[in-house]
């Protein structure tokens, strides 16, 4: 079992920048996949990024966000720059097992998830 706490959420004006980290506790992180997710009101939960064996994002967040990990404090981060009022959403990250993450932009890929952060960006 994987328990999952995101922080670093909060108001920021458009072009500014925010960390967001997803600690896990109960089991090494490095031996999984993590995938970040976002859902803003109204809409879908959408696949932003993740980290596997390398990283991959979302087109809308390409160029913008990068993910890293740090596995002595078993945690994942988003590091998210230039951002925009439409980045503006409910932040997940979210845990799988690496064998499992082939489709790692869907969110039923992944077994575990955090709480979310809410991002709200000012224009």
């Amino acid at each position: 079992q994987v328990q999952l706490v995101e922080s670093g959420g909060g108001l920021v004006q458009a072009g500014g920048s925010l960390r967001l980290s997803c600690a896990a506790s109960g089991r090494t992180f490095s031996g999984y996949a993590v995938g970040w997710f976002r859902q803003a009101p109204g809409k879908e939960r959408e696949f932003v990024g993740a980290i596997i064996f390398s990283t991959y994002f979302a087109d809308s967040v390409k160029g913008r966000f990068t993910i890293s990990r740090d596995n002595e404090k078993n945690s994942v981060y988003l590091q998210m720059n230039s951002l925009k009022p439409e980045d503006t959403a409910v932040y997940y990250c979210a845990a799988c097992a690496l064998v499992d993450s082939t489709y790692y932009t869907s969110s039923s890929t992944y077994n575990y998830w955090g709480q979310g952060t809410q991002v709200t960006v000012q224009s």
